[in-house]
């Protein structure tokens, strides 16, 4: 197994965070979304609300695709962005999907759900970048590493901008 994508599958970015932020979060989660949507990524989350509920809605928005991977078994609990639903079962072991199904991770803030899918994602050696003003483990795990797995940190990202730069260096190869 490689990790070139074959021809024509895009990257999937998946947007982690808080399910109780504020409203500025919720502003950037959309700009996020929107601006993953218009360079060609598909946009992933837990389905719900909060910052998962504003990068779909940013994203299916700008006409990209959104993917919502639910800890539940119904796939009518998906926020109404969501253009593909993955309903699980699993409660919040579906975070580990939701980490593994990105080839990237972008956290705005977050409580222990969005460690563990930070985790996860460190674990499975997938880019990782926060935003730090915004709290929660994005400002904890700025600039640092999880553990010895990797000799990289986790990125913070200062505006959007910086973060689709980020993302076009990383995928690069």
């Amino acid at each position: 197994m490689t990790d070139i994508l074959p021809a024509g599958r895009i990257k999937q970015i998946a947007v982690i965070g808080d399910s109780e932020a504020g409203e500025d979060a919720h502003r950037l989660a959309e700009e996020i979304g929107s601006s993953l949507a218009l360079g060609g990524y598909a946009v992933i989350t837990g389905g719900g609300g909060g910052i998962m509920e504003a990068a779909s809605k940013g994203a299916a928005e700008a006409g990209g695709l959104t993917i919502g991977i639910l800890p539940g078994t119904s796939k009518y609990q998906a926020n109404c962005y969501c253009k593909l639903v993955i309903p699980t079962g699993m409660g919040h072991a579906r975070n580990a999907l939701t980490a593994l199904a990105g080839d990237a991770i972008v956290a705005i803030s977050g409580g222990a759900g969005t460690l563990s899918e930070i985790c996860f994602g460190w674990i499975y050696q997938k880019p990782i970048f926060v935003f730090k003003e915004y709290g929660g483990w994005s400002k904890k795990l700025a600039g640092k590493s999880v553990d010895h797995r990797l000799d990289s940190v986790i990125i913070e990202c200062i505006s959007v901008e910086d973060l689709m730069i980020r993302l076009r260096e990383t995928f690069e190869d």
